[in-house]
């Protein structure tokens, strides 16, 4: 299998150099791009695809959805600088999509770019998705929507931690390793139950498929949470100045979508929605909705402590990428 051919121009040094990535294995390789939430994962990806010819994969559970622009920076056509990006709206907001969509679509386009001779790049911060490529899903049942809404309505009269009590009756490892606060996941996993009548635990126990790619993972990882603090702040109050409350009041007025949608529960869509609904006031928005993607950017860091085999930037360096690359 050859290498790739990399031509990084005097953007950084003034001269060009030419690097060759080579392989350790015979699977296809795909290049990843991690990071937390504005760390600046969308522009090195962009230059990455320039300098090895490659196209964009986005791993990104929020950018799936068509009309939910401005709260999930989705790139524009400049940012995107002429380079190919998959994966970016593909769904209405009423249709969720999954880690196993995901999964399915990554192998299918990863291959097709492949294909034609150029280089898969992964670039994004939803790390369950990136999980999923890496280390498989167990085949699960497919989403009941009914029964979703039947759990969905007794949370609303229960509560979420009588969910929860019920969860820890039919799969007490899944009710342990799940918060009584989570509703996404205990809806989950109580729905593969009653659609099932086989637990989570259960299903999650099959053996994993295996990556069919060589993954070379990157991950910037800003070292001063601080500024990466002020930087979602700022970048909150840009979307806010741009008509972010608009854009959600857009998908708000359509009567068919509601806070139970993965695309409503997505930072920034959800405390904004809310604010619509008449329960907290916009400065009360803003100031959960700041806090909540900090909290996100919390977990991504989290998940990428434990990561295996990943190469860490400091910042989103073209030429550092370049370096580790070759």
């Amino acid at each position: 299998m050859p290498s790739w051919t990399v031509y990084s121009s005097a953007v950084d040094s003034g001269s060009s150099q030419l690097t060759e990535i080579t392989a350790s294995s015979n699977k296809p390789r795909v290049l990843c791009v991690m990071g937390p939430t504005a760390s600046g994962k969308t522009g090195l990806g962009v230059e990455l695809a320039h300098s090895l010819q490659g196209e964009i994969i986005s791993v990104d559970s929020a950018l799936v959805y068509r009309g939910m622009d401005i709260g999930t920076a989705k790139p524009s056509a400049r940012e995107m600088d002429g380079i190919p990006h998959h994966l970016i709206n593909i769904r209405d907001p009423a249709d969720p999509y999954s880690a196993a969509d995901f999964r399915a679509d990554v192998i299918r386009l990863a291959n097709d770019i492949v294909a034609k001779d150029k280089l898969p790049i992964l670039v994004g911060g939803t790390m369950l998705y990136f999980k999923a490529l890496k280390d498989g899903l167990a085949e699960m049942p497919e989403a009941n929507q009914a029964i979703r809404d039947e759990i969905a309505n007794r949370a609303e009269i229960e509560g979420w931690p009588a969910i929860h009590a019920e969860l820890a009756g039919v799969d007490p490892v899944a009710a342990a390793r799940i918060n009584p606060n989570d509703p996404q996941r205990l809806q989950r996993a109580l729905e593969v139950f009653l659609v099932s009548g086989q637990s989570l635990t259960n299903w999650q126990q099959q053996e994993m498929p295996e990556c069919p790619f060589e993954l070379i993972e990157l991950a910037i990882l800003p070292p001063d949470r601080k500024v990466l603090h002020r930087r979602i702040e700022e970048r909150f109050h840009k979307m806010l100045a741009q008509g972010f409350e608009a854009e959600v009041d857009t998908l708000f007025q359509r009567g068919d979508l509601h806070k139970g949608l993965p695309a409503i529960k997505s930072v920034g869509y959800r405390q904004m929605w809310t604010h619509l609904e008449g329960e907290i006031d916009r400065n009360v928005m803003i100031e959960r909705a700041i806090a909540a993607t900090r909290q996100l950017a919390k977990r991504q860091f989290t998940w990428l402590r434990g990561w295996q085999n990943l190469h860490s930037l400091e910042a989103p360096l073209h030429s550092e990428a370049l370096k580790i690359l070759g």
